[in-house]
């Protein structure tokens, strides 16, 4: 039941041998440049452009000062804990406002705690933040043991907030975190008064759509559902991989700093909004530069991947429908499908929005926590 405060102090060692790393960093030959079908450059098909990645590479080498952010990040209070044997990163900032309402912000992958820091100034007005390390994340190891599946992970983060003394809460999140958040409702549904997730949640559509069904969608949603069809054809080795290898993906990107930033800045590129345009003109380099430093300095490609998507609990699985109001708030380039999400959940708010990628709190910070405001403002 101890819990613990916490201060991020990475040792000068691992600094300097990160350093050591990536100036000695061995390239692989630039691979011919691929067209799209259109016979339009399309420089990130094959992965992080080689000229981009070696541009980057120099400047976390040269440029990038993590003793900065460190210190950033510790001005945050962090603590941790120990629940179900594993040791639990998280941070809490409670509310001046004795009114404020307690939530619990979970991340996904390729996230971090870090991506809600942003956050945190434009909701502590009405909120009591609880922001957890996801097990395998960052300073939330090493896993102490397996089996950390969404309703494992979910009762966790139910018995974190009973010991912050919060018994009634609401719980918010996107990408895994949009799976936690409803699922914390699921183990605890007399403690969750609203879950508000940005993307989507719940089961996805059984491609190919029948005629029938594809009809009753509207212009949006049936790019939705194109946009799923491709991303199964183009994207989804990375799933394979982390799925079925977590130990082979967590050893490759634990010896070799290069390899961690271009599979993670692969995903930051593909996910962001608008897709055509460069991810470091729409996110910070340095706060990308930190998220990818503390899976490195914390040794955790591995075992996030294990947690996120090894044991996740089944892709596809059905799920018990959860009564807790639920609110989705849909940027441009998620493909929430308000039918199916509601399989699965009570949705009695869900939000169009017309800009914004997969990363809402970092690109979209005042819009998702307006968003956020006004749905538990309404409960």
């Amino acid at each position: 039941m101890t819990i613990s405060s916490f201060r991020i102090e990475i040792p000068a060692a691992d600094i300097d041998d990160l350093r050591h790393r990536l100036a000695e960093a061995r390239f692989a030959p630039a691979l011919p440049a691929p067209v799209s079908e259109w016979g339009e450059p399309s420089p990130w098909a094959l992965g992080a452009p080689d000229a981009w990645l070696r541009d980057l590479v120099d400047y976390w080498r040269d440029d990038f000062d993590w003793r900065a952010f460190e210190q950033r990040l510790n001005e945050i209070p962090q603590f941790t804990t120990e629940i179900d044997g594993q040791r639990i990163h998280f941070v809490h900032v409670p509310s001046s406002n004795p009114d404020a309402t307690p939530l619990l912000l979970t991340h996904g992958w390729p996230g971090s705690f870090l991506e809600f820091t942003g956050l945190i100034e434009h909701l502590t007005a009405d909120f009591h933040l609880v922001i957890p390390s996801v097990p395998g994340f960052t300073f939330s190891s090493p896993l102490a043991d397996g089996g950390w599946n969404d309703t494992r992970v979910a009762g966790a983060f139910a018995e974190l907030m009973t010991r912050l003394g919060y018994e009634r809460f609401g719980t918010q999140g996107g990408d895994y975190g949009a799976g936690i958040a409803p699922e914390i409702a699921r183990v605890a549904p007399d403690r969750v008064i609203g879950v508000h997730v940005n993307g989507t949640t719940g089961p996805a559509p059984q491609l190919p759509l029948a005629e029938e069904e594809l009809a009753q969608l509207s212009p949006r949603e049936k790019r939705a559902v194109d946009d799923i069809q491709a991303f199964l054809w183009q994207q989804f080795g990375y799933i394979s991989l982390q799925s079925t290898r977590p130990g082979l993906v967590g050893t490759m990107l634990a010896d070799s700093p290069v390899a961690q930033l271009a599979w993670m800045m692969d995903k930051f590129q593909a996910w962001t909004w608008p897709v055509e345009k460069d991810v470091l003109e729409i996110l910070d380099r340095d706060l990308l530069l930190a998220n990818v430093s503390l899976y490195w300095f914390t040794r955790t490609a591995g075992s996030a991947a294990l947690t996120v998507y090894a044991q996740a609990g089944g892709w596809g699985a059905a799920k018990e429908k959860t009564a807790v109001p639920t609110a989705i708030i849909n940027f441009a380039h998620d493909i929430a499908i308000r039918r199916y999400v509601e399989l699965e959940n009570t949705v009695v708010r869900f939000t169009e929005v017309d800009r914004g990628g997969h990363f809402a709190a970092l690109e979209e910070p005042e819009l998702l926590a307006a968003d956020v405001r006004e749905f538990f403002a309404g409960l």
